[in-house]
């Protein structure tokens, strides 16, 4: 309930939409209830051969209604409506400000395609909040406060058995579904999450299945799952039939109900049979309000079920403390103290008390078997990951105080994958800064030996770009961001060996004042480094300059001997 909470309070922001469609969801209901009461005492009455003048009111009023009830329930769809929209466009924006902080961590808890399930899936869900949820009772409590206090001036006892009508079909019955909703409700949206998370996987990976020859079993398992979504389907489309059916048998019985009575109470001379008809067509009408209510029970399921998964994705997440800024123009150093860190539902340490400083200014490289930590070392600087214990401060603050905002915007950040959107070369060059002329543009691209013009297309995720070019791009938006601070992860490990040296000579003549932290496998043009870091098993097992690490014949040293002797 905590996540409805949340919607609920978005839902109450558009107030002016929202109490003028109740109040036209009012009109329109009560006017249908005066139309078929009209309608009743105007057959009854035009029975007894009234003069044409009273008959003449009547059918004006019959019209006065039928316009106010169309005029009524135009209005009202157009307010709620109106107000649905907005509110969908007000929870998309709070789920997107309560996510995009946590972008950089969320793949590694959620599939991507259970992710898309949620952002447009469960979004979707609760769009029928407001007008299935939260709106239906609030009109049908009020038309039926209003109808209850006419009928009560012909028959108490009548009024009692509509009230006792509502109380079964505006509340006991949808309650009931409500708890034999649930379980059907869960297991819909989890077939949903399944089936679109392996629709996603079997698009990514089609070419690696049908290289390995496994498209026919993952293709088995996409039908299961669509299958398993279909019968969930039809299993909760069956209940609220039920439910609805039901909902319509008992305002049946009311009518009877309303119909027997009434007929008792003229016999005994207790009510003029001239308002019978009248009231068993109110009984028949009231009860058309109570329609939506046969629907709400899935919907409110649906809509917990929805918020608590949606909101689920950002609020899982630890916020964001930091508020200090990283500061423009500043060559920050790095301190890391005592660093533990291990991944959620991981027993290994991926980090085990990693401490070093690096001065304000100085190259240093990381290096290490795979697996030894390097790259979570680098994610901790940036802050996508927090210590499991110990401090990183990064130009002498603590990390946990500065706003990862900061972080990010005054670092140059290349890692092992680095994503390009669909469009041209000049706009995915474009994402490094604003302002950028063509000729900045172009020069950065020479700078890293990419022979390509501006107006070259580039496809999703750099898809017609080779695992070298897409290296060189992302260099080539690190020089055009021009921060103090580098980060590099990796950044031209599918470059040969010609290209890689001739652009670690511009890089340094860029980052000649600045801050550089380089992760890298290889052991070639370490020499310029002022300090090399060697890691294994998330350890640091040693740490000194080319020339230290070599002369001390260490781990550095036959880890250089065993490339040498691959390569050689």
């Amino acid at each position: 309930m905590k996540d409805l909470k949340e919607v609920i309070q978005l839902v109450v922001v558009e107030k002016k939409d929202i109490v003028l469609s109740i109040f036209f969801g009012f009109l329109a209901g009560l006017s249908a209830v005066g139309l078929f009461a009209s309608s009743g005492y105007l057959i009854s009455r035009a029975a007894l051969m009234p003069p044409l003048y009273a008959l003449t009111v009547l059918i004006a009023f019959l019209k006065l209604f039928g316009f106010v009830r169309a005029l009524g329930r135009y209005a009202e769809r157009y307010f709620s409506h109106r107000a649905t929209f907005t509110i969908l466009s007000n929870l998309r924006l709070a789920f997107y400000k309560k996510l995009e902080p946590h972008a950089p961590r969320i793949f590694q808890k959620y599939r991507s395609g259970d992710l898309l399930s949620r952002i447009v899936g469960d979004v979707e869900s609760l769009q029928n909040f407001f007008l299935r949820v939260y709106y239906p009772p609030v009109v049908l409590v009020i038309i039926f406060l209003g109808t209850l206090v006419f009928t009560s001036i012909f028959s108490v006892a009548i009024a009692v058995i509509l009230l006792l009508g509502l109380f079964l079909t505006g509340l006991l019955i949808p309650a009931w579904y409500t708890v034999k909703q649930r379980n059907s409700g869960f297991h819909v949206r989890k077939a949903r999450g399944d089936l679109s998370t392996d629709t996603t996987e079997f698009l990514y990976g089609f070419r690696d299945l049908k290289i390995y020859q496994q498209l026919d079993n993952k293709e088995a398992a996409l039908h299961q799952s669509s299958i398993t979504y279909l019968k969930e389907q039809e299993r909760e489309g069956m209940q609220m039939l039920t439910n609805h059916s039901m909902n319509t048998l008992v305002t049946l019985f009311v009518s009877w109900g309303v119909l027997g009575l009434g007929a008792y109470l003229v016999a005994e001379g207790d009510l003029n049979g001239l308002f019978l008809a009248m009231l068993v067509m109110i009984s028949l009408t009231v009860f058309e309000n109570v329609t939506p209510m046969a629907v709400l029970p899935r919907h409110l399921e649906d809509s917990k079920r929805a918020s608590a998964r949606l909101f689920s994705v950002a609020d899982d997440e630890i916020p964001d403390q930091g508020t200090a800024q990283l500061g423009a123009g500043k060559v920050p150093a790095i301190e890391f103290e005592n660093v533990e860190y291990r991944f959620p539902d991981e027993t290994r340490q991926a980090l085990k008390e990693v401490s070093f400083k690096l001065p304000s200014r100085s190259k240093t490289a990381v290096v290490g078997p795979s697996g030894s930590g390097k790259s979570t070392l680098l994610q901790l600087m940036m802050k996508f990951h927090r210590p499991t214990l110990g401090t990183v401060k990064l130009g002498g603050t603590d990390l946990e105080l500065l706003d990862e905002e900061s972080v990010w915007a005054h670092s140059n950040v290349v890692l092992q994958e680095n994503h390009f959107f669909y469009g041209t070369m000049r706009e995915n060059l474009e994402l490094a800064k604003d302002g950028l002329s063509d000729e900045q543009m172009e020069k950065a691209l020479a700078e890293v030996s990419l022979d390509f013009d501006l107006e070259k297309s580039v496809l999703e995720k750099g898809e017609n770009l080779s695992g070298g070019e897409k290296q060189r791009l992302a260099i080539a938006r690190a020089f055009l961001k021009g921060e103090k601070l580098w980060l590099l992860d990796e950044p031209t490990s599918s470059v040969d060996a010609l290209t890689e040296q001739d652009i670690y000579h511009r890089l340094f003549t860029h980052a000649k004042e600045d801050t550089v932290v380089l992760i890298s496998h290889r052991l070639t043009g370490l020499e310029k480094m002022d300090q090399i870091i060697v890691m294994e098993e998330g350890s640091i097992v040693e740490t000194g300059t080319y020339k230290e690490l070599m002369a001390k014949q260490g781990y550095f040293y036959e880890m250089k001997q065993i490339e040498k002797n691959v390569f050689s």
